[in-house]
């Protein structure tokens, strides 16, 4: 049996208005349910409840929940002020609004997460889940032994904030270019926290990927592909299961 929700929220996710403005619309009659006017903001409706907002009829999205393999050159956003390329233009055939759990930088690539359900996007983002996100990284240099320790350790002030213990392996490595690939696995999620992991400790990203998020990989994927997650592992998702 589908899960039943606060009547202010439902209007917020079909696009009505804001939470606050859906209540406000309760309060003063302006909503019926199947019916019968609701000014009852704990009111709890199911999917099936026929939903009216001034006398019109609004949609009540099903739960959507999309692995994407973001291409770079793309913002991880629904919309970019200066028309470049989003994540939801690669979206298609599909009539829920669904957005981005969290983003990837326009430059990289790799395993994003889309949805229309803001709890799961919430629990997911909430640093108290940790929910381990691994990287590839290609550097500008190739790292010493006793400086991937400081991010192993973890306690690593890189700018306003300390970061928490990170999986790091040199994957491969160029000596000739100077370069080296390296994999490393993190769970909080802060803008370009990566590559300022690395800058940090003296080096530059060139070029990065994720390649993992929880149990979930791009394996059999190309990127620009999408494909819809099963109950199964969004169920995993939220218990955080390896």
């Amino acid at each position: 049996m589908a899960e039943k929700q606060r009547l202010q929220k439902v209007m917020a996710n079909a696009g009505v208005a804001s939470r606050r403005k859906s209540e406000e619309l309760i309060t003063m009659g302006e909503v019926t349910v199947n019916g019968t006017v609701i000014t009852e903001l704990g009111y709890k409706v199911e999917p099936k409840d026929k939903i009216k907002v001034s006398n019109k009829l609004i949609h009540q999205e099903e739960k959507r929940y999309i692995l994407f393999y973001k291409p770079r050159g793309v913002i991880s956003s629904v919309k970019d002020e200066k028309g470049r390329k989003v994540v939801t233009d690669y979206i298609k055939d599909i009539d829920e609004r669904v957005y981005p759990v969290g983003r990837l930088d326009y430059d990289t690539s790799g395993l994003l997460i889309l949805t229309n359900d803001g709890d799961f996007a919430n629990r997911l983002m909430h640093p108290k889940y940790k929910v381990d996100k691994t990287y590839i990284a290609k550097l500008n240099g190739i790292p010493k032994r006793e400086d991937l320790a400081k991010l192993e350790k973890g306690g690593l002030k890189v700018k306003d904030y300390r970061v928490s213990p990170a999986k790091v392996k040199i994957m491969s490595e160029d000596r000739v270019k100077n370069k080296a690939i390296v994999r490393i696995t993190i769970h909080e999620g802060h803008n370009h926290q990566v590559k300022d992991m690395f800058s940090t400790i003296g080096y530059q990203v060139d070029k990065l990927s994720r390649e993992r998020y929880g149990f979930l990989t791009l394996d059999g994927m190309t990127s620009g592909e999408y494909r819809d997650l099963g109950s199964t592992e969004v169920s995993l998702l939220l218990k955080n299961k390896k």
